[in-house]
């Protein structure tokens, strides 16, 4: 049942360091209560000749480049070769895998990054996944708390599946493209390879291979 919104849809799980917090869910949302957990475990067991350990429950690759004012609070992992640029602000929580970029004033808190990704300019993502090779354009965010408090259910055709979660914010797989200023709303999973036009407010299902140009304006890739 709402195969499109499982892992195994959304991810390559080859591309994280944290494929084992996975193991034995079936949908993205259900792992966002256990990155604290992950990383508590993970971290100490990290290769020490890869990864330095500069503040509490935080493991840095030794191949990553951090900017002197930037902000990383534990727990956190930020994998080989990753960019974490002036004025970033990691809040804990937060496993961001090789080879990407956290931008300028970008803020993350709760969050699963796959290898590759780009959060690269004045984003905020918080309680979300991105999927490997995910991109999320300049001032784009992830909004993770419905404006009335209520729990966060997900739109999925006529359905409305609950989460059980106060915040969660987005589920991006793999390879997808968000435009400028775009505001994913709590409970938005989009599918692999789909682009977001910029200025969009997202929510619910985007499938898979899709472009998304609003709310009732959602059209299939040519392949």
């Amino acid at each position: 049942m709402y195969d499109e919104l499982k892992i195994i849809n959304l991810f390559n799980l080859d591309e994280t360091m944290a494929a084992s917090i996975f193991d034995g869910k079936e949908y993205p949302w259900e792992v966002l209560s256990d990155i604290e957990e992950f990383i508590l475990f993970a971290g100490p067991k990290l290769p020490v000749d890869e990864y330095d350990n500069p503040g509490e429950n935080v493991w840095i690759a030794k191949s990553a480049k951090i900017y002197p004012n930037a902000t990383i609070l534990g727990p956190a992992i930020i994998g080989k070769e990753t960019e974490v640029r002036p004025g970033a602000f990691i809040r804990g929580k937060a496993i961001v895998g090789e080879n990407c970029v956290v931008g300028n004033s970008t803020e993350l808190k709760n969050v699963i990054l796959f290898n590759n990704v780009q959060v690269p300019h004045y984003n905020y993502v918080g309680d979300s996944i991105l999927g490997f090779k995910s991109h999320m354009g300049a001032g784009s965010i992830t909004s993770n708390v419905k404006s009335d408090k209520t729990l966060v259910n997900i739109k999925y055709n006529n359905d409305f599946i609950p989460t059980g979660l106060k915040k969660m914010g987005a589920i991006l797989g793999n390879y997808v493209e968000v435009g400028c200023n775009s505001v994913l709303n709590p409970g938005t999973i989009i599918g692999s390879n789909s682009n977001i036009y910029p200025l969009s407010s997202v929510r619910g299902y985007v499938p898979k291979t899709s472009i998304y140009k609003g709310k009732n304006n959602i059209v299939r890739k040519s392949i």
